[in-house]
């Protein structure tokens, strides 16, 4: 089983990204438990958001403490949210972060686990015209761990997309997967 901790800003797409990871999981045949975790905070506000894909069924039914990916769409959340409590040994840190403030950070984020970063809002921003980071940080995370194949995660967001918006939606977000899976890098 592989659990996942998304962790983002109310607006910016955690939860959907969770969503969308959980529907391309199922179509691997996968089991999925997928959930928010934010109040009635508004926009802005630091939540969270899980996921655990099995390919058994999952038996157990509560918060996931002990992650084994770490997602993180906002650095700016690294000055005040503990973003690795809990990560496991060998697990994978994903971070939306510019590489400049990459340095500012690594020494509080260092740990038995691998680190990995893109900046996924510039890169938001070149292909969708706005700074919703949350499928390119899915492209970033299938990089990080092929936890499903990218051509199901692709698939899926076009399939989930052309549900809620239009045909060039869907395609911007599926390049922004791809570039984002090509630019992510890990630290050495």
């Amino acid at each position: 089983m592989i659990e996942i901790r998304f962790h983002g800003r109310g607006g910016q797409g955690a939860w959907t990204a969770v969503q969308i990871l959980a529907r391309a999981a199922i179509r691997e045949g996968m089991y999925v438990q997928s959930f928010p975790e934010f109040g009635p905070e508004r926009e802005g506000a630091p939540i969270r958001a899980y996921a655990r894909i099995s390919k058994e069924p999952i038996r157990i039914h509560c918060g996931i403490y002990n992650p084994d990916i770490v997602v993180v769409l906002d650095h700016t959340l690294l000055k005040s949210v503990p973003v690795t409590s809990g990560l496991k040994e060998n697990g994978a840190l994903v971070l939306n972060i510019p590489e400049k403030y990459l340095e500012q950070y690594i020494d509080k984020m260092k740990g038995p686990h691998d680190i990995w970063f893109l900046d996924a809002t510039s890169l938001a921003v070149k292909i969708l015209g706005r700074g919703i980071t949350n499928t390119a940080m899915l492209g970033a995370l299938l990089k990080a761990r092929e936890v499903i194949p990218l051509k199901t995660m692709l698939e899926t967001t076009r399939e989930i997309f052309l549900e809620r918006f239009s045909e060039e939606i869907a395609r911007k977000n599926i390049e922004l997967i791809k570039e984002a899976y090509k630019e992510v890098k890990k630290v050495e």
